[in-house]
């Protein structure tokens, strides 16, 4: 077999393969005599059938699943004989493929690059450090009350975070647009479901009162005819109603998994849980000042095209299934979602995936069993029945294989971490696991 190679890009090559023709032809006859065993045509006796006729019949179907598989075979050969590590799959382009001449085709593809770890001696993380007080505690429990409470309908003018029951219709000039009407409409007040200064200029209204509201459309709504547009309202609010939170009782206990010890058993439950957040969170922080400083310190590090567009592809049908769109195939999702919406975050996955790929190679890790059976374990403990959980994956390879990569993700951390200047900075719990996380 002849290779020759040629650089074409930081990343990309092209290999050229010549494969003797003896080897294409000795491997169709070899099938077409196996076949010719079982073949049966009409004026031979079965097992019968001369080569010259087989050859004649389904010698073509027989050399195109050959040359598929010689050409499979000989690509797989010619990098590791080249010593090359191919990215994604090539680009095969034939140049001869007659019969009774030697195989001839150019491979185009790219290859995984060269990686020079950088030392990341000395680098700057911020370590945040709080607690979980007594107020935190009383802050989460007053959302589990308004999330159990109940709406209770009052007379008196609207504030933010009523709820209120509306009729409105939204004119452009003199008509109606599209959208902008509605009758018993249940809205709540600082939500931000509406346009800015609509819900504010609920704000104040008494039961039955009528308003126009003058508003203004942002200038990138998702509705081009809207965009910028000075629209009116004609407002008529109908009800408000008031958010009355849950008694903390032990009915309040039960809907959060406390069906023993009371407030005290509750209290203790849910300051557990936010420490284990609170923990959760610092670790992501830190690990997330890691990865940033690594991709800082390579930089100019490229990644083939090949393994971006794999990752493009996943985080697409990912963001489709999370959105219920498992049903709807025949949707054309690169037209639904375009690359470019995920193009910057596949760069970044694939960086940060060969950069921490050649430290767990050059620390010479493996995914420590403990940890793994802890983190599967802390994974069970946030279902019904934990241990169906762990036996689910602890069976499953694939499922085990991808804490794995976690569990290594966090040995491949720590290593950085024992070399760099970690300093530690006091916070509130709020600060550290966010508004969003911190009221949910």
């Amino acid at each position: 077999m002849q290779v020759s190679i040629e650089t074409t890009s930081n990343l990309e090559r092209r290999l050229t393969v010549g494969v003797p023709a003896e080897r294409v032809e000795v491997e169709i006859d070899s099938r077409l005599k196996r076949a010719a065993q079982k073949a049966k045509l009409p004026g031979f006796r079965p097992g019968k059938v001369p080569l010259k006729v087989m050859r004649q019949r389904y010698g073509a179907g027989v050399r195109q699943e050959v040359l598929g598989e010689v050409v499979s075979q000989s690509f797989q050969e010619a990098v590791v004989q080249e010593k090359l590590r191919p990215a994604g799959q090539p680009s095969i382009e034939p140049k001869s493929l007659e019969a009774g001449k030697d195989l001839q085709y150019v491979a185009v593809f790219e290859v995984f690059p060269d990686i020079d770890l950088v030392d990341m001696k000395d680098f700057p993380v911020m370590k945040p450090v709080a607690q979980v007080k007594d107020d935190d505690v009383n802050n989460i429990i007053e959302v589990f009350r308004k999330q159990q409470g109940t709406w209770e309908e009052v007379k008196r003018a609207a504030v933010m975070t009523d709820k209120v029951n509306l009729n409105y219709t939204g004119l452009k000039g003199d008509e109606e647009f599209e959208g902008g009407s509605a009758k018993d409409s249940d809205l709540e007040l600082g939500s931000g479901r509406m346009i800015n200064g609509f819900e504010e200029g609920i704000v104040g209204m008494l039961p039955e009162e009528q308003k126009t509201l003058e508003l203004c459309f942002p200038d990138d709504y998702h509705n081009a005819e809207l965009q910028g547009a000075s629209v009116t309202f004609d407002v008529t609010l109908n009800k408000i109603s008031e958010l009355v939170p849950a008694a903390i009782d032990e009915e309040l206990f039960a809907k959060y998994g406390v069906k023993e010890g009371g407030e005290e058993r509750f209290r203790q439950d849910v300051s557990a849980n936010m420490a284990r957040e609170l923990s959760n969170a610092v670790e992501a922080n830190v690990k997330q000042q890691v990865m940033d400083a690594l991709l800082q310190t390579h930089e100019a590090l490229e990644v083939p095209k090949a393994l971006v567009d794999q990752e493009i592809s996943a985080m697409r049908q990912q963001m489709f299934q999370q959105f219920g769109g498992a049903g709807s195939m025949d949707l054309d999702l690169e037209s639904l979602l375009p690359d470019t919406m995920f193009l910057e975050n596949a760069e970044r996955r694939v960086k940060l995936g060969l950069i921490l790929a050649e430290y767990i190679s050059n620390y010479e890790l493996k995914a420590d069993d403990e940890r793994v059976t802890k983190a599967i374990e802390e994974i069970a403990s946030t279902y019904e029945s934990p241990q169906e959980v762990m036996d689910y994956y602890q069976s499953n390879p694939q499922q085990r294989t991808s804490v794995e990569s976690k569990v290594l993700e966090d040995q491949v951390v720590e290593k950085l971490l024992a070399g760099a200047n970690v300093t530690e900075s006091q916070k509130s719990y709020h600060d550290v696991v966010g508004a969003d996380k911190a009221d949910a």
